[in-house]
């Protein structure tokens, strides 16, 4: 079934107005409950802008929008439950990080959707501790802590509130190899264990190889497409001509298969590259 479905999706900046663009254009999409989806598009595209549909901080110009079945918009007055479907962590979530303590700020969620004290404690440890906060911070201000601490909390938060849907914009932007992999391998250990939908916005082609089993490509305020990960990167071709880059590994290989090397198609990772290259040599 599925958590997300859109139908002739439309969204227009500065309707009426000399400024008129058109952001996100007759997009009919839709996705599975338990998916893990990269969505990838040059600065432009509009995937930001239809992101934000998605728990309804964008109402749409035309179409429609369903989450869990439901038609956003509909009744204003169920716009709030729904919302709580979909949890929506922006590019430097720690910029938004403002309570006392990283309890506090966890809790921010939890508590506006009316839960009792017991739950919302519970729902803070576990959170904690999925993203590898250690409980001796809980009780420090978020501001005394690292980069990569700080961003934990933040997601913390979101994931508090057990959304149904988890989207995170660009999560590990501005943050060092280590970190980047540290914040990428908790969102992955976290759709493992919950087994609920996660949907990662990245500019990084390695990263959406790596963690995402489908993707989303907007091009030009369309969608270009939607398909496994595998499928997507065997449109290399299409993809850099639409300004975007494939994972490095897979140049790589497309350039040995122009050389007349036939080592395997659809090769986006380093993990899948290498299994190849063992199995052609052991044949050799």
């Amino acid at each position: 079934m599925a958590i997300i479905k859109t139908e002739d999706l439309t969204y227009v900046y500065g309707d009426g107005t000399p400024f008129r663009k058109v952001a996100v254009d007759h997009v009919n999409l839709e996705i599975d409950e338990g998916e893990m989806v990269g969505v990838i598009g040059h600065t432009g595209s509009g995937k930001s802008t239809l992101i934000q549909h998605f728990n309804g901080l964008l109402k749409a110009t035309s179409g429609s929008v369903y989450i869990d079945g439901e038609r956003l918009w509909d009744d204003k007055a169920k716009l709030r439950p729904v919302r709580f479907k979909v949890g929506l962590v922006f590019q430097y979530p720690e910029y938004q990080l403002f309570e006392e303590t990283c309890y506090k700020d966890i809790a921010f969620g939890p508590k506006n959707m009316g839960l009792d004290k017991q739950e919302i404690d519970r729902r803070i440890k576990e959170t904690a501790k999925l993203v590898g906060l250690p409980a001796s911070l809980l009780d420090k201000s978020p501001f005394e802590l690292s980069g990569g601490q700080k961003r934990r909390v933040a997601i913390a938060g979101v994931m508090a509130m057990e959304p149904k849907v988890l989207i995170l914009d660009e999560p590990a932007s501005g943050l060092d190899p280590k970190g980047r992999e540290q914040i990428l391998g908790l969102i992955k250990e976290y759709h493992q264990e919950k087994k609920n939908t996660v949907v990662l916005v990245s500019h990084s082609m390695e990263d959406i190889a790596k963690h995402t089993t489908k993707i989303l490509v907007m091009n030009k305020s369309k969608l270009f497409c939607y398909d496994d990960t595998a499928k997507v990167f065997h449109r290399a071709k299409e993809l850099e001509e639409m300004g975007l880059a494939v994972p490095q590994i897979t140049r790589v290989f497309n350039r040995l298969k122009a050389m007349g090397v036939q080592i395997g198609d659809d090769v986006y990772t380093t993990k899948y590259a290498k299994q190849l290259l063992l199995k052609m040599l052991a044949n050799q």
